[in-house]
């Protein structure tokens, strides 16, 4: 392949070089042209042949400059041809370039993960019901909330109104007979950040006497009936306010223990606290 261009690339500079050295002489071809046509001198008879043997001339000499013009303009037409149409094929038959070992060897990229598709609202349903936002102990490990000893009854429960940072735990009783003597005791279990926030009954508060105390892990409030005061027959509630840490609290290891005398018979009843959600309020 090489040799071949080499004798196409010493060819082409030839006929470059022939084109560019060829001048026609002019002046010559005038002086043939006019000999022939004058003819042999002091002839005195018509000539007839001559004029067409230097007719023949002039166009033979016409036919040579053509020809040398012609075999010019042809070898430099087919260098400029040749030079240009190994370029022309070298951009036609360029081959396409091969990809790396690296492109071809690296595994294609995994699609992307599906996203689940989102559950129906018949399925959320039946996942179960949302956490309680105060969650309580299982209903085997809870003490009763309600409790009754003769003309007297009493249940325990979560104020529904209790927050996240704040609750209020409600005794309430009822009693079928005037009270003598009364005590109420409730203890909150320490389940974190437990502090008092105050208390309240619905009897006057001048009657009774209340101490607030933490003993044992417990914040215990106590309310004792004074001397020489009753509890007349009727419903009444006793409540314990207090601060607790953030988030729902669960009052399974809270309790309350009330004792009281009805004329002269000795009253006991106590238990644990419901759920917010299951509170009443005692009936």
């Amino acid at each position: 392949m090489t040799m071949r261009r080499d004798v196409h690339e010493e060819l082409r500079t030839r006929l470059h070089e022939a084109a560019g050295t060829h001048e026609p002489d002019r002046e010559r071809m005038l002086a043939r042209i006019e000999r022939g046509m004058a003819g042999p001198a002091g002839s005195g008879h018509r000539a007839t042949r001559p004029p067409v043997v230097g007719w023949m001339r002039v166009a033979g000499a016409t036919a040579a400059v053509a020809g040398v013009l012609a075999v010019g303009g042809y070898a430099v037409a087919s260098a400029v041809k040749e030079e240009t149409a190994p370029r022309r094929q070298e951009v036609a038959t360029s081959p396409t370039p091969a990809p790396s070992p690296e492109a071809t060897s690296r595994a294609p990229a995994p699609p992307p993960p599906e996203e689940p598709a989102p559950s129906s609202p018949s399925e959320r349903h039946e996942s179960g019901p949302p956490p309680s936002r105060t969650p309580g102990a299982p209903a085997t490990e809870r003490a009763p909330a309600t409790a009754e000893d003769g003309p007297l009854w009493s249940d325990g429960s979560v104020d529904p109104h209790s927050n996240d940072f704040w609750a209020q735990s409600n005794i309430t009783l009822k009693t079928g007979e005037q009270l003598t003597a009364l005590s109420v005791r409730l203890k909150v279990a320490q389940t974190g950040g437990i502090s008092d926030a105050g208390a309240w009954r619905s009897l006057p508060e001048e009657d009774f006497v209340l101490t607030v105390a933490e003993r044992d892990g417990f914040l215990v409030y106590t309310w004792t009936l004074k001397k020489g005061r009753t509890v007349p027959a009727g419903e009444w509630v006793f409540a314990g306010q207090y601060g607790h840490a953030r988030g729902g609290r669960d009052a399974g290891e809270d309790a309350y223990a009330v004792t009281a005398t009805a004329g002269s018979r000795q009253l006991s009843v106590g238990g644990g606290f419901a759920a917010v959600a299951d509170g009443d309020g005692g009936s």
